[in-house]
């Protein structure tokens, strides 16, 4: 069996290596590809590893760097002509963006670095966004979104907070209230979001109570479905239009 498709970790990863002016050569003796291998297998989301002696091996990791040579303006050779179509646009992305991808490189990497954090991000389920790997700051991140997103202590908090200042939980995007539809089996129940910039995650994120935002779960599933720009009042804005439009 064939080893899973790189993900956009992964080729995030390996780009910010590849545009590293002190990465030397590209082959699978050089130390700083010998480490980003062994990064790689840290990852949280691959259970299944097929062959796992060739997994994300220095072999690999060199043939996947040697893609970008294809892509890249500035040289001047062939490269190889097999890189992806993700590869291309990741590289499209970020190769003028380079402060943003070492910023992202860098979370990551430490999220998998911290033990404890990256084997709780293993039991934080797929999604559609993450079985289509479409997040812009990759899985990784986005794990640990939901991770904060699940803080029971945070989440209990921001409740009561709210409790105490309105009386009611309500969707902060549409006014929706779980009790006021459904009685005591919605009492008290409602889902929170995470409200800082993915971007702006790295290890050693906590979640204050300020950072979370009150939603009912269709809001959040719309929140997510673009959660790298879409912000609670840039959804609060599409449903009035979307409501005017339909009026």
């Amino acid at each position: 069996m064939r080893n899973p498709k790189w993900h956009r970790d992964e080729i995030i990863l390996a780009l910010n290596l590849y545009l590293d002016p002190y990465r030397g050569s590209i082959d699978s003796r050089n130390p700083n590809i010998i480490e980003l291998s062994n990064l790689l297998n840290m990852l949280p989301f691959f259970e299944v590893k097929p062959d796992s002696e060739k997994f994300r091996n220095p072999n690999g990791v060199s043939l996947k760097m040697s893609n970008f040579l294809a892509l890249d303006p500035k040289y001047h050779g062939r490269g190889m002509s097999s890189y992806s179509k993700l590869d291309k646009k990741i590289f499209d992305e970020f190769y003028n963006d380079r402060q943003r991808l070492i910023k992202i490189s860098n979370a990551i990497k430490g999220i998998a670095q911290n033990e404890k954090l990256n084997s709780e991000l293993k039991y934080i389920e797929n999604d559609e966004e993450s079985i289509l790997d479409c997040v812009q700051e990759g899985q990784v991140l986005y794990r640990l979104h939901k991770y904060r997103e699940r803080n029971s202590k945070i989440v209990n908090f921001k409740k009561k907070d709210i409790l105490q200042k309105t009386g009611e939980l309500r969707c902060e995007v549409c006014n929706f209230s779980f009790e006021s539809e459904f009685g005591e089996l919605g009492k008290g129940f409602i889902e929170c979001h995470h409200i800082k910039p993915i971007s702006t995650y790295d290890s050693s994120l906590t979640t204050q109570i300020e950072d979370l935002a009150l939603v009912c779960s269709n809001c959040h599933r719309m929140l997510h479905r673009n959660i790298s720009s879409l912000s609670i009042n840039d959804l609060k804005e599409i449903k009035i239009a979307t409501k005017q439009i339909n009026s």
